[in-house]
């Protein structure tokens, strides 16, 4: 397994070829996708087309620094979820997005704020951040604690992307959270 980093708990990895059903089982749950998709699971041919030649691709892009990142425990091994750490689209390479998809056995034990203080860390002292965001539905109660325990700042309310307008919640839109290098400092 390549290490990209290790927390107390986790290590992160890059995702590899082999790695689709690892994606499929996890946007298979409907809990876990309930702020994503309503719920749907995403097919897997849509993740083995499309998702993970375009996470394989993000490492060549951007050298192997940032990407989305497979998580596993340390203790036994097991599968929880990803990390991502990347540009938007058309962003600037020092501002970027911060996320995290878990699964269901993973929630509750510090999991998100353990992987992704460490990516802050990585972000901020090796990889010249600026500044990094992340953004959730206004109603993921969930992400924005995390969110708030990294010490991200609420900067503003956004818009609800159309194809997610019929999610439970959607009408409320979403919230966009931000921290700075500085201000990450500061802690």
């Amino acid at each position: 397994m390549d290490t990209y980093l290790e927390t107390e708990r986790l290590t992160l990895r890059h995702f590899t070829a082999e790695d689709a059903d690892l994606l499929i089982e996890l946007d298979s749950d409907p809990a876990v996708m309930r702020y994503l998709s309503g719920g749907v699971p995403t097919a897997p041919e849509i993740v083995r087309e499309r998702y993970l030649p375009n996470i394989l691709a993000g490492y060549e892009k951007w050298g192997g620094r940032l990407g989305l990142f497979a998580a596993h425990e340390k203790d036994g091994g097991a599968f929880i979820g990803w990390f991502i750490l990347r540009p938007a689209a058309q962003g600037p390479l020092d501002e970027v997005e911060l996320g995290y998809r878990l699964r269901q056995a993973a929630w509750g034990k510090g999991y998100a704020t353990e992987g992704s203080r460490a990516l802050l860390g990585k972000a901020f002292t090796d990889l010249g951040v600026r500044m990094v965001w992340a953004d959730t539905m206004t109603v993921n109660q969930g992400s924005r604690h995390v969110m708030e325990k990294l010490a991200m700042t609420h900067t503003e309310t956004i818009a609800v992307p159309e194809d997610m307008a019929d999610i439970e919640g959607a009408e409320h839109g979403g919230v966009r959270y931000e921290i700075t290098k500085d201000r990450w400092e500061q802690q």
